[in-house]
């Protein structure tokens, strides 16, 4: 048997050692300040992944849901991504005729930005309708050329960013985060499922596996009127939106995907708003596992569109929920990209 030298030896360990020890040092949170949701994030991290610990969870166990819009992605400029994409889809798409209950729910969308005129009683489902109908008939492949050449826009009531830019630099810190400590992220949003995979598998590095959302019914170009049951997908098919509403992805429809979807019960949930609270609630109730909760508040009105005093009301909510509470305003050092600035609101095309 041959000797080992002295590198194998001696020196090789004590550069292992050096690498593990400048992993550990790694300050993942450059963008955020010293704050208690941040201490109760890490905390429960070096907590959950100690093997030694009574509440250490094993890697294929460590699942984290985020909602999308008003949690890592710009929801207040001054309204959803999708709201904004239908109103463009529905008054300036020069090469889309929408019929007429199409462009009222995009001019409902413009009213209520630029007007202040409150959205229709039901809005969501409005919403909802309106926009599979808008992109009945797209490929899956033309919605998402289609969303990538929208999301290169740049974004109304900000300077220095696009509509694909518009993430909160401290919540991709947090996926960056849990990603080097073996969690498996799940986006769970509202929107629609293949808007959230064109503005986040690349951004975030997430496989389509792991984004769930709003879903339309789809199906073969071919297809006609014919039944899934009743039709082979041929050679020659391709896979169609269709302007059938499956499901609106908010409240227990989050918990039903995720039971569907995912299969496990997840240990952290991050959210903005009542419509995560159910996902945040499955998350905490009778787990396994210890488990925690976070609600973003968007109380930044200098940096952002926020609303200081709808973020106190919530804040109030959501800690009586037992959640923890992530200020915009208190927590971010800074919350888009460098270069991205709040300017007056210019209704650009």
């Amino acid at each position: 048997m041959k000797k080992k030298s002295l590198l194998t030896l001696f020196v090789l360990p004590l550069i292992l050692c050096s690498c593990e020890a400048k992993r550990e040092e790694v300050n993942y949170f450059k963008s955020r300040n010293d704050c208690k949701a941040l201490k109760t994030l890490t905390s429960y991290i070096e907590d959950v992944t100690n093997k030694n610990s009574a509440n250490f969870i094993p890697t294929e166990d460590r699942i984290a849901t985020f909602d999308m819009d008003g949690t890592f992605y710009g929801e207040l400029y001054p309204t959803y991504l999708e709201y904004w994409l239908l109103r463009y889809r529905g008054l300036e798409d020069k090469n889309y005729e929408a019929p007429d209950d199409v462009k009222e729910a995009a001019q409902n969308i413009d009213d209520f930005v630029k007007l202040g005129t409150p959205l229709p009683s039901g809005f969501e489902m409005i919403h909802a309708r309106a926009q599979a109908k808008a992109f009945a008939g797209l490929s899956l492949k033309q919605f998402d050329a289609y969303m990538k050449k929208f999301l290169n826009k740049p974004v109304d009531g900000f300077s220095g960013m696009t509509y694909g830019e518009s993430f909160y630099i401290p919540m991709l810190e947090v996926f960056d985060y849990l990603k080097a400590n073996d969690f498996k992220c799940y986006v769970v949003s509202g929107s629609d499922r293949y808007i959230c995979r064109s503005l986040v598998c690349d951004a975030l590095s997430l496989t389509p596996d792991r984004v769930i959302g709003m879903d339309v019914e789809l199906k073969a170009r071919n297809q006609g009127e014919t039944e899934n049951l009743n039709y082979t997908f041929s050679l020659t098919d391709e896979v169609v939106r269709t302007e059938n509403v499956m499901i609106k992805n908010l409240k227990m429809n989050k918990v039903m995907n995720i039971v569907q979807e995912i299969g496990k019960q997840p240990v952290l949930s991050f959210g903005n708003s009542g419509g995560d609270a159910a996902m945040h609630n499955y998350a905490l109730k009778d787990n396994e596992y210890r488990a925690e909760a976070f609600m973003l508040i968007a109380n930044d009105e200098e940096r952002d569109y926020g609303n200081v005093t709808k973020a106190n009301t919530l804040r109030e909510t959501w800690e009586a929920s037992n959640y923890n509470v992530i200020s915009m305003k208190d927590d971010f050092a800074t919350i888009y990209k460098i270069g991205a600035k709040k300017t007056s609101f210019s209704w650009a095309n």
